[in-house]
């Protein structure tokens, strides 16, 4: 039998700042973006410090170190903002 699964891989290929959004490629090809106003701090920083992030939990997550700020795959999958914004 066969099946019409098709694997995912939601790890980070590449992630950039578009203009007011984050874009994130994953691994098995797809790209989502999330708009940096569900974000505060990346919202509020500066390019420099939006700029300055890295890849973390094995592919599964960014974290940028300047501004204590971690967003995973998973959760820009679900479409979940920032715990922040609801303050």
């Amino acid at each position: 039998m066969t099946s019409l699964a098709i694997e995912t891989d939601i790890r980070i290929a590449a992630a950039r700042i578009e203009g007011e959004f984050l874009a994130v490629d994953l691994a098995d090809g797809r790209s989502i973006s999330a708009p940096l106003a569900w974000f505060p701090r990346l919202f509020n920083a500066s390019e420099a410090e939006r700029q300055a992030f890295e890849i973390s939990g094995g592919g599964y997550g960014l974290h940028w170190p300047l501004l204590d700020e971690d967003i995973s795959t998973e959760g820009l999958l679900r479409g979940a903002k920032s715990p922040e914004l609801a303050r």
